[in-house]
């Protein structure tokens, strides 16, 4: 049994879980924004349940194979190492800040639906510390002999 081709089938499900984020993000813009004045929680729920969906969706597409990449692009990122260190930084960055915030806001929060935005956040900073340890094994993976560190 081929555990590794098990997670690469799984990791597909990013799609619709990530197709889930766009829908509720757009959710919004479709009632019409200036229909939320009225009801500020509705947008507050939306952008909650997008940013917990992009968390897992973003889960999910970490399951994938770290010895491939998709797209010449991203490749040539991955292979630099000035720019694969920049990446790792950044990502490190976003998880700590979405992590930190989503943190402090869950224990700190004067309201419920404040508190649920939080949760998103943590949600999403979890989904970001999956990526930065695909992201440090892409770039493992993808260092040229003679040049890996």
């Amino acid at each position: 049994m081929n555990f590794k081709l098990i997670f690469h089938y799984i990791s597909y499900l990013q799609y619709p879980v990530l197709f889930a984020a766009v829908y509720y993000m757009t959710q919004p813009y479709i009632i019409g924004l200036d229909n939320l004045t009225n009801a500020p929680e509705f947008l507050l729920s939306s952008i909650n349940k997008m940013l917990v969906f992009l968390g897992i969706g973003i889960s999910f597409s970490t399951l994938q194979d770290s010895n491939k990449t998709s797209m010449a692009f991203e490749k040539k990122i991955w292979e630099n190492p000035q720019w694969g260190k920049i990446s790792i930084l950044i990502i490190a960055m976003m998880s700590l800040f979405a992590l930190s915030v989503g943190l402090f806001g869950y224990f700190a929060a004067p309201n419920e639906k404040l508190e649920e935005l939080s949760f998103g956040l943590i949600v999403l900073g979890i989904g970001f510390i999956s990526l930065l340890k695909t992201a440090v094994e892409v770039y493992e993976n993808h260092q040229v002999t003679g040049e890996k560190q």
